[in-house]
């Protein structure tokens, strides 16, 4: 499990959506895994979508993610806009630094991915 220093908050593993099938007793995938990196702290119940009015959702997922810090992760689940919209807004919150947690199939567990979308270097034309 983590390791948390006298004194410091536990990271928190902020889930954008529940998985979808958990409202039956059956959600589809196992996210357990993910546990190791902090207490979950789930956003949205699993149907949210974003439709023609995105500005309640919006104000949910702030509220959600008012907490976020650095040492924090997000899991990626769910709607797509929706992840979108949530990564946003944790990079306003944290200037662009963020930490996801990536599901290797191979390897069948979660790895941390920082994200710093301020970082300098040169953009290579890989031909994209």
């Amino acid at each position: 499990m983590f390791s948390v220093m006298a004194g410091e908050a536990s990271p928190i593993v902020y889930v954008i959506q529940e998985i979808a099938g958990t409202r039956e007793g059956r959600p589809k995938i196992n996210i357990m895994g993910a546990a190791h990196f902090g207490k979950f702290k789930f956003l949205l119940p699993e149907l949210s979508q974003i439709i023609f009015s995105p500005g309640p959702l919006v104000f949910k997922l702030r509220k959600g993610l008012k907490h976020y810090t650095q040492k924090d992760y997000l899991l990626l689940t769910g709607d797509p806009a929706i992840i979108g919209v949530a990564c946003s807004i944790v990079s306003d919150i944290t200037n662009g630094k963020y930490k996801l947690l990536k599901w290797d199939k191979q390897e069948r567990k979660y790895y941390s991915i920082e994200i710093n979308l301020h970082e300098k270097g040169k953009i290579e034309d890989d031909g994209f």
